[in-house]
């Protein structure tokens, strides 16, 4: 038997190595996707087949995962209830996707996870693998009993390597765990489980890595230059660039000027509430921008569709629905909409807040000569018009009252 392990190098996955290659009497290839992470790779491959695996695959994903997955997801202008910008949600699908593509190259029957099982995680894997990989069985042994037995805490899994002769670095356990990639970089459990807890607080500075606190960013303000075709950011000031590198850029410049930070609660897949705390310092901005773009060029009803669908969109990636078909679906009509969004945004960035100073587009709607209070020399649209528009609108307001007062 073989089975493909999703892989950090960590304490989890390196007791998952060892126990899944003794339980299952099965050929361990690991797998370490890199996300923008930016944690350290070097080594990982001695350590793996140290601890046990066959073969190891360490690939550098950050190219599709900007221009396959954050771009598209940036055009349908997805916040999960409202302040959540996917950070981890949109990873996992990519993550999933070249596990298969192993799992069928490597002709392996599993797929094995260390996500935990009151988690969305183990969701979003393993739906994504259902899409691609039907035949391919999945193995989750936070949901074993075995497992969960013989593993109730860290101390458990520092004394099995121990015994198995496995080099981890296990410390003490963090007041927080930490996700990162290139969109951002999450803290949840440990003290942050406390909503009352103020995360912004100088007392836990230290926690963020790609930001400063909005106190601490420059007084003085930065203006930058978005420039999008087809509802893509293709240029900052003016120099081109591909989706990794806009992501890179803008999340220098965010973390900069303190943009980004959300401390949520937000309700997960699996039926509870979890508090969590965010920095998206380039996805902040490339949401904005973007959106400030539409405003000049997108019709008005075709927003209007499109932002009635926003919530759907998000959810389905938060719940790991991405390769389902009406994503896949939605994902098309937002295309659709996105054929005139082009043009030059111009943001001011100061303290955390994020300032629309000027956008510009050869295909805007906006025609000053029409919206203009002075007299219009087009002729376009004639104020007269405006008495029949408001009495036909009015009039099921004026039938409704009038019932409504028969009837007192």
């Amino acid at each position: 038997m073989k089975i493909v392990l999703a892989y950090s190098g960590g304490l989890d996955t390196s007791v998952l190595v060892s126990w899944l290659k003794e339980k299952y009497s099965a050929e361990i290839i690991a797998f370490c996707a890199n996300v923008g992470q930016e944690e350290e790779l070097k080594g990982l491959d001695k350590k793996a087949k140290e601890t046990g695996a066959k073969k190891i695959y360490i690939d550098d994903l950050q190219e599709e995962f900007a221009s396959d997955f954050i771009y598209p997801m940036m055009q349908a202008g997805a916040i999960y209830e409202g302040q959540y910008f996917l950070g981890t949600s949109i990873a996992r699908p990519l993550i999933a996707k070249r596990m298969v593509e192993i799992a069928k190259k490597e002709k392996a029957q599993a797929l094995a996870h260390g996500a935990t099982g009151k988690g969305n995680d183990q969701v979003r894997f393993e739906l994504a693998a259902a899409a691609l990989g039907p035949d391919i069985d999945i193995i989750a042994p936070w949901r074993d009993e075995e497992f969960r037995t013989q593993f109730p805490g860290r101390a458990e899994m520092i004394q099995y390597c121990r015994d198995k002769k496995i080099d981890v670095e296990a410390s003490a356990k963090k007041p927080y765990s930490m996700d990162r990639n290139l969109l951002h970089i999450s803290y949840e459990a440990g003290i942050l489980e406390d909503p009352w807890l103020d995360a912004s607080s100088a007392t836990h500075k230290a926690m963020y890595k790609l930001s400063v606190s909005p106190e601490d960013a420059p007084d003085k303000p930065q203006y930058i230059n978005l420039d999008f075709e087809n509802g893509n950011c293709i240029a900052i000031n003016g120099k081109a660039l591909s989706p990794l590198a806009v992501m890179k850029k803008l999340n220098k410049l965010g973390g900069k000027h303190g943009i980004g930070r959300v401390d949520l609660v937000e309700n997960r897949f699996v039926g509870m509430k979890s508090r969590g705390i965010y920095e998206t310092p380039g996805g902040t901005i490339l949401n904005f921008a973007h959106r400030q773009i539409e405003s000049l060029t997108m019709d008005r009803e075709v927003m209007h569709l499109r932002d009635s669908l926003m919530p759907k969109y998000a959810e389905l990636v938060y719940y790991g629905f991405w390769f389902a078909p009406e994503r896949l679906a939605l994902q098309a009509l937002i295309s659709e909409s996105q054929q005139n969004v082009t043009g030059t945004v111009r943001l001011k960035l100061y303290k955390g807040n994020l300032i629309t100073a000027g956008r510009k587009s050869p295909f805007s709607l906006y025609n000053p000569e029409i919206a203009t209070m002075e007299a219009d020399p087009t002729d376009a649209y004639n104020q007269d018009d405006a008495t029949g528009f408001i009495r036909l609108n009015a009039l099921r307001l004026k039938v409704a009252a009038k019932v409504a007062a028969s009837r007192k």
